[in-house]
């Protein structure tokens, strides 16, 4: 069961399972509250639309497991399992299931809305990760951005099957009064920006820490077709993109302490030693730190959420 659960990545499947939950009740809803509305899709659907993505997700780290054993076994020989562990008719085996669950879940709930067309989301997902890990995470960048893009789609899920339900029920009354939805499409988007952007980083640096076995094997990586050197700039530049959007978002549309204070100590100073480590680094060991301590802002980032709920509650009470 451990080489299960290290298989599927069960801690980035938990971080999923966070991000979806902390964007229905600590930004939806309320906003909502605001209005006096009421989140309009079930909460067991929404338990299967989290369960869906988690599954599709664990079975894109199978087939990458797969497709990637032997670029594993020189890059982190220590974490390969495929062929160690669990049998490679297996991993196929437990791929096609996972799949099969997710496609069958989200096709499930987007019949239930009245929104068929929805489930071709989670069959494109599905084979944009198989082809990701066959083709694309060989090439030149574009791997990198696809997996950036299907990060950046875990908060946007939310809205993809709340904003229609919301839009059905209250969309008259909310044209009477002249108002919109686009306040909660505004935040969770803005999760998805950084998302985007934190996840790019975290992958390039990622490629620069696994230089030795992706060149070995003929993959035409950022670091390999630039130099390091070269995604050194491109990655501090990221950095720096990361650190001036948050600073122009407090000072043009936050402002409050609270917010202040969780960016400085949780953000901005955890950037800036990213930014530090980034210069400095010359060795598998640094890159790594580097990309551990880009997937604890990430995290930092998704728990801001508990800040967005609490100034939304405050500004409600006064």
């Amino acid at each position: 069961m451990i080489y299960f659960l290290q298989l599927i990545r069960y801690k980035n499947l938990l971080i999923i399972v966070l991000t979806q939950y902390l964007m229905r009740w600590c930004v939806i809803r309320p906003i909502l509250s605001v209005y006096d509305f009421e989140l309009r899709f079930s909460e067991i659907n929404f338990f299967f639309l989290v369960f869906s993505t988690v599954l599709i997700t664990a079975a894109g780290y199978v087939i990458n497991d797969y497709f990637d054993t032997k670029t594993d076994l020189l890059n982190r020989p220590e974490k390969v399992l495929i062929d160690k562990s669990i049998h490679r008719r297996t991993a196929i085996l437990i791929h096609v299931v996972l799949n099969t669950l997710g496609i069958g879940l989200g096709a499930y709930i987007s019949f239930y809305i009245g929104i068929p067309i929805l489930s071709l989301v989670f069959v494109f997902i599905t084979g944009i990760l198989w082809f990701y890990s066959t083709t694309y995470k060989r090439q030149f960048l574009i791997g990198n951005i696809i997996v950036a893009i299907l990060t950046a789609l875990v908060p946007l899920m939310v809205i993809l099957f709340e904003i229609p339900l919301l839009n059905k029920t209250y969309g008259s009354l909310m044209i009477e009064m002249r108002l919109d939805f686009n306040l909660i499409v505004i935040w969770v988007s803005a999760f998805a920006f950084y998302a985007f952007l934190l996840t790019l980083i975290r992958e390039i640096i990622k490629d620069v820490e696994d230089f030795e076995g992706d060149n070995a094997y003929g993959r035409q990586t950022l670091p390999i077709a630039l130099g390091v050197l070269n995604t050194k700039i491109i990655l501090v530049s990221l950095i720096l993109l990361v650190l001036f959007s948050l600073v122009f978002a407090y000072i043009r549309f936050l402002t409050d302490n609270i917010t202040l204070i969780y960016f400085v100590v949780f953000l901005l100073f955890p950037l800036l030693v990213l930014f530090y480590k980034i210069i400095i680094a010359d060795n598998k060991k640094d890159y790594h730190f580097a990309s551990s301590l880009s997937k604890i802002i990430m995290l930092a980032g998704i728990m801001y959420a508990l800040v967005v709920n609490y100034i939304i509650n405050q500004n409600i009470s006064l």
